[in-house]
């Protein structure tokens, strides 16, 4: 049987036009939107529905409310349970994962109907919240991000014998180590083969890793262009960790399609990613939870060292990926307990670009990054009913998204109300 929900009397904030609605009546059937029509034009539809079996059909009376689509997060670790990855990728596999359900559930309260894990999830957990056995987002999952030995994706400690990764056979794993073309193509196949949306590679060095200098580069542009070849020919594509501009344009030139992070972009790299159609996802708000709260949730000394040498640039990061025109989607990529601070990017990004832009990147802006367009991001007739009923107006309040959805009324995710969203 068809189940069929009536909203009616919400104000549709639509996101690619960052503009608000008068107030309109939504027809959802089974997990689309099927019909919109303005409040004063829907008295036949209300008539209509009204006569419809009481076990097939629910009605909701917005009541005035803002509706937009659920929010998009393009990049989580949903596994990063706590700060110390390289501790993480030690837990029993089934510890690792029960400790992420709580993870999951705190995203979907916070309005993030869909998420795209940068390292980590996998299949599985994408079938857990698709079929309710989790509440969670929708997962677009990069299986393990692939790094060179001793990149970003490498926590193993200096030691006198390089001892085998154990990256492969833990969950908490959120990295596995490949050297080499060759085994760079079957890597990517592999994730592919266990269900990755999309290759994640780490490109420059990083913060969370022991061993890896900011500047320095990740990967050949050999095995980069490799990693491309094998994600195009399964029509999927690269997500990079990149800082500096020099690891931008090696990235781009060899076709990644996304940045990750980009805090040392400069004009010449952020232009070079405008014109190649790549996006940038910056994650400004994991810094700020690193430097505040990252010494006491056991973060290792060699990466409190490094954060504040790309903490200071992310805000000048968005004002240089703004200038040269690259598409931006939002992302958090935040750690351990600090995963609560997921919405407070909206502050950092509204106080640089505006409400408006903070709220097309995780939403019409992101799902053009997951190449789902066409079925997220927005509200219109077809979409999937992922929907959020707000308490106010974001595009005049940012703050109404931001913790952990108090200014949420309600959740939607492909057309079911979700029990546990906020009230």
């Amino acid at each position: 049987m068809i189940q069929r929900i009536l909203i009616r009397n919400a104000r549709i904030l639509k996101t690619r036009k960052a503009s608000l609605t008068p107030s309109c009546d939504l027809l959802i059937e089974d997990n689309r939107i099927k019909t919109m029509l303005p409040s004063e034009a829907a008295q036949t539809l209300r008539q209509w529905f009204e006569n419809l079996p009481a076990d097939a059909a629910k009605q909701i009376e917005a009541s005035q409310g803002v509706l937009m689509p659920g929010l998009i997060d393009c990049h989580v670790h949903v596994l990063a349970s706590q700060m110390h990855l390289g501790q993480l990728g030690r837990l029993p596999n089934v510890l690792a994962v029960l400790r992420a359900v709580p993870i999951l559930e705190g995203m979907i309260r916070r309005g993030f109907t869909t998420v795209r894990d940068a390292g980590g999830a996998d299949d599985a957990l994408r079938q857990a919240t698709a079929d309710g056995t989790i509440l969670g987002p929708r997962i677009f999952p990069s299986g393990r991000a692939l790094s060179q030995t001793g990149g970003h994706g490498d926590m193993r400690e200096r030691n006198d014998v390089i001892e085998p990764c154990a990256c492969t056979v833990k969950v908490g794993a959120i990295a596995r180590i490949v050297d080499g073309v060759d085994a760079m193509r079957k890597a990517v196949r592999e994730e592919i083969q266990r269900g990755a949306t999309q290759i994640k590679i780490m490109a420059s060095g990083g913060v969370a890793s022991p061993n890896d200098p900011i500047h320095a580069l990740g990967y050949s542009e050999d095995e980069i262009k490799a990693a491309v070849e094998e994600a195009d020919n399964a029509s999927s594509y690269v997500m990079a960790h990149a800082y500096t501009a020099r690891a931008i344009k090696r990235a781009i030139r060899c076709g990644v399609r996304s940045i990750e992070h980009g805090n040392l972009v400069d004009d010449e790299a952020a232009t070079m990613m405008a014109d190649k159609g790549a996006f940038a996802v910056p994650t400004l708000v994991t810094y700020d939870a690193l430097a505040q709260e990252g010494k006491a949730l056991g973060l290792p000394l060699e990466s409190l060292t490094k954060i504040e040498s790309v903490r200071g640039h992310g805000l000048r990061s968005l004002e240089i990926f703004a200038k040269a025109g690259v598409s931006m989607a939002y992302g958090s990529d935040l750690l351990g307990p600090t995963q609560r601070m997921q919405s407070e990017e909206f502050r950092l990004r509204a106080s640089v670009l505006g409400p408006a832009a903070a709220v097309k990147a995780a939403t019409c802006e992101a799902a053009k990054l997951l190449q789902r367009e066409h079925e997220l991001g927005d509200v219109y007739e077809g979409a999937i009913a992922d929907l959020i009923l707000l308490r106010g107006n974001p595009l005049e309040d940012i703050n109404i998204l931001c913790g952990q959805g108090e200014g949420i009324q309600w959740i939607m995710k492909d057309g079911i109300l979700l029990k546990g969203s906020a009230p």
